[in-house]
């Protein structure tokens, strides 16, 4: 009988220069605040931070990586859901009266700081688009 083996996950520091980079990107195009990033990233130390910025080449934490992940797949979601690539942009800005965000802007949710909060964003987007 042969075991079956799991799939192979890519180490972090293989993974971490492209997640920041690209994470970078969205959050130019998102418009965010150095603030709002750090935050979205889990808090790192401003050093930290700035590090990372500059560089785009650091070994990334298990958490900050699923961060990245999360963020990606909203935008992945909001790509598919707007047909105009300015309306997905600025939807996590606009207030938003479903239940989960309160009145909130999806993005204000996001900034609560806590990984779950990205993962509830990215949940509602992928049942938008029945997925």
């Amino acid at each position: 009988m042969t075991a079956h083996a799991l799939p192979q996950t890519l180490p972090a520091d293989e993974l971490s220069g492209p997640a920041l980079r690209a994470f970078f990107n969205l959050a130019d195009r998102w418009n965010l605040r150095i603030a709002e990033q750090r935050k979205l990233l889990g808090d790192p130390p401003e050093s930290t931070f700035y590090k990372w910025k500059r560089q785009q080449d650091s070994v990334l934490g298990r958490d900050t990586l699923e961060r990245i992940s999360y963020l990606l797949g909203i935008y992945k979601a909001l790509q598919i859901l707007f047909p105009n690539a300015d309306q997905a942009d600025t939807w996590l800005h606009k207030l938003n009266q479903a239940t989960l965000f309160g009145g909130q802007s999806a993005l204000e949710r996001m900034l609560s700081g806590n990984v779950s909060d990205l993962y509830v964003v990215r949940q509602y987007l992928d049942a938008q688009r029945g997925w």
